[in-house]
Order: C-alpha cells, then sequence, then structure tokens
C-alpha cells in the first residue's frame, strides 16, 4: 500500500540520510561491531550533515522543526540498514526532549550546540539492578548540600553509556517511595566520582555500547538540575511516549526489511529440484507475515501522523510499541527458519536482525508493561 503521511521534503530527507549511512557508516559497520563501539568522528559526521537535534532550535545548531516524521525516516533508515550501533534515536529522541522542554536558557547554551554538532554525546540513567520497567523502584540518591546535590548510586544497561558526554539521571531527591520525590539531574563527562564500568556484552547490537555507570558522592551543581525538583516521574511519563514510538517505528521497518530480503531468498533458493517459493507453507508464512506487516503499517502511520500533530497519548503508543515490537520477533525468527542453515550464518542479515532486534521488546519498556498501561487504562 503506498503511505501517505510523508511529504516531498521527508522524501528529500529520506535521502540525505541514505547518503550519509553508505559514506558515513556501512563502510566503518563491522570494524565497530568488532570493537564493541562506534567512533567519535561518527557522531561528529551526523552533526555536520543534519542529523542531530532535529528539533532543537536553530539558534542552538539544531533543525527547528519538530515534526516527528522526519524522526521515522531516520529510524526507518537506520534499521533497514541494519545499523543499531549509532543510536541517534536515543540521543535525538528520547534525550532530546528532556533537553529542549524543561532545560533553562542558560542550560540550552551550555548544552545544546554540542549537542546538535556531534561533539556532545547523550544517553539517560534510568534503569538500576534492581529497577528496570518500575521507575518507582529507582534507589539511586541525590541529598540536597547546599550549593549542590551529593549523587550516590548505580545503574546498568544505559546505551552511548561509555561514549556519553552528557547523562541524564533519575534520582531520588526527597525520601518518599513510589513515584514521589524523583529529579533529573544532568551528570558531565569528568566529574569526580563518576565512573563507568564494563562495556557490556550483548547477544546483539555490539557495536552499541551499552554500560554500566556508578556515582560515588558525584558533586552535581544546583544548575544541572533539569526540570522540576521531585518532577522527575513526571516528566519521565511525558517523554515515555516518544521513546516508545521510536521503538515501534523501528520495529514494523525492520519487520517489513526482513520480509523482503526472505521474499527475494526463497524465489532464487532452491530444495527438492524447485524455488522454495513453489512450497505452499513458504507460499504460506510469506502471506501471513506480508498481512501483519501491512495492518500494523497502516496503524503505525496513524500513530506518527498523531504524535506528530501532538495528539497521541500514552495509551495507543504502547499499543504501537509492544505490537510492532512482537511482530519484528516472530518475523525475524519466522524469516531465520525460512533461511535454513544459512539464517544461523553471521554473514546473512537476518542472523544480526534476529540479535539485534531480540531487545525490542524488552528496553523502552517490556510488553508486559506495555499491557498493563493499556489494561488499565481500560478497566480502572
Amino acid at each position: 500500500m503506498n503511505r501517505q503521511i510523508f511529504a516531498p521534503e521527508h522524501d528529500v530527507f529520506r535521502e540525505t540520510v541514505r547518503t550519509f549511512l553508505a559514506k558515513e557508516v556501512l563502510p566503518h559497520y563491522e570494524q565497530w561491531e568488532n570493537d564493541g563501539i562506534v567512533s567519535r568522528e561518527a557522531w561528529r559526521a551526523a552533526g555536520r550533515q543534519g542529523l542531530l537535534g532535529l528539533a532543537v532550535p536553530e539558534e542552538f545548531g539544531g533543525g527547528g522543526n519538530d515534526d516527528f516524521r522526519y524522526s521515522a525516516v531516520l529510524a526507518e533508515e537506520f534499521t533497514r540498514a541494519g545499523v543499531s550501533g549509532l543510536a541517534l534515536g536515543l540521543h535525538n529522541d528520547i534525550v532530546g526532549p528532556y533537553l529542549t522542554r524543561l532545560s533553562t536558557p542558560e542550560q540550552k547554551r551550555r548544552w545544546l550546540p554540542g549537542f546538535c554538532s556531534g561533539e556532545t554525546v547523550t544517553a539517560i540513567a534510568m534503569t538500576e539492578p534492581g529497577a528496570g520497567s518500575d521507575l518507582q523502584g529507582i534507589r539511586t540518591t541525590a541529598e540536597d548540600r547546599g550549593d549542590h546535590w551529593l549523587l550516590n548510586g548505580s545503574k546498568t544497561f544505559i546505551s552511548n553509556g561509555i561514549l556519553a558526554d552528557l547523562v541524564v539521571v533519575v534520582a531520588r531527591t526527597a525520601p518518599e517511595g513510589g513515584a514521589k520525590g524523583l529529579s533529573l539531574l544532568v551528570v558531565e563527562r569528568g566529574a569526580a566520582g563518576f565512573e563507568r564500568g564494563r562495556n557490556l556484552e550483548k547477544i546483539g547490537q555490539k557495536s552499541q555500547d551499552t554500560a554500566e555507570l556508578f556515582f560515588h558522592d558525584v558533586r552535581v551543581p544546583k544548575e544541572n538540575l533539569l526540570g522540576e525538583l521531585h518532577g522527575g516521574f513526571l516528566h519521565l511519563m511525558t517523554n515515555l511516549a516518544q521513546e516508545r514510538m521510536g521503538i515501534a517505528v523501528a520495529g514494523i521497518a525492520a519487520a517489513e526489511h526482513l520480509l523482503e530480503i526472505t521474499t527475494r531468498y526463497v524465489k532464487e533458493r532452491e530444495a527438492f529440484g524447485r524455488p522454495l517459493s513453489k512450497l505452499q507453507h513458504v507460499r504460506f508464512e510469506i502471506a501471513e507475515m506480508a498481512t501483519e506487516c501491512a495492518v500494523t503499517r497502516t496503524f503505525l502511520d496513524r500513530c506518527i501522523v498523531e504524535h506528530a500533530d501532538g495528539t497521541l497519548d500514552a495509551v495507543h503508543a504502547s499499543m504501537a510499541k509492544w505490537w510492532a515490537t512482537e511482530l519484528q520477533k516472530r518475523v525475524a525468527d519466522r524469516c531465520l527458519q525460512l533461511h535454513g542453515g544459512y539464517g544461523y550464518m553471521a554473514e546473512f542479515p537476518v542472523a544480526r536482525a534476529y540479535t539485534d532486534g531480540r531487545i525490542q521488546t524488552i528496553y523502552g519498556g517490556t510488553t508486559e508493561i506495555m499491557k498493563e498501561i493499556i489494561g488499565r487504562s481500560l478497566l480502572s
């Protein structure tokens, strides 16, 4: 089905992204996978190409356009290229809104130019060893010491954790339990007591640096409080819908791309003297996946438009996230099966897509949490 949500300017941007991937990413990607981290030059190249800070005001070096469809194009093209390591979506769509919507004029001047140029790589530190999807269980604390906060605690599974120059840390600034008393503090590279642990070894997304972070009596200046004091939980709930939409967009793009490459494969690969595509079971598998992708794409495109218009609610973002990522997981498994033994070989795109995509149903809120949000909204 022809997609109706993009204008000519989005198509031009898509070509820009494809050119960037071909020139600055794909020639180096295998090396990044081996290194377990992407190069800083790739971030600076993305900045030069105008791919960072799409929604940041132009006065700070950004694109000045908060149309989410540009972010959707970026997510789709990176997903189709199979390059999850260069986490521009995390930088633009997850951390970016906190900096643009919550920061003071002074903070904007201090942080946003580097954010847009690629000189400042960002991360957000929510997850802890004992608190994943349940943000109310956060134990990292920040004690008010007059002119600074004294930050103590640890975080884990932090994307961009090794490269990050600026980390938005979720910490408890009041003794109340649950959702009360959480605040967002910005910790900058080089702060005394801020240490990075291992670059965690994962089954997929190997070039995406994912780290443990430790905070031992870190003195965070008062001017690094982001947003309202004790308002962190509300800030997180407000911005999580966009994070989930970004993951959902990548999910359907991945499923569609896997379907494309598998359709080509079964037409070319022969078994019992004829192409696999001549087997009824294979045709049924392709037909089922194509139908599921088409139905999901229709819903996702509607969500993209509504989010770009500012009308998408958290419930429908949760629906999009859990459905698209679970579809991605199913399609990856079925496509690998249709590739047979070759699907298990790392040199085949389907193999990397299988391992890289498995995290999709977990980060940004697990499928189970998405269902809880939806169910609670319908039954409370």
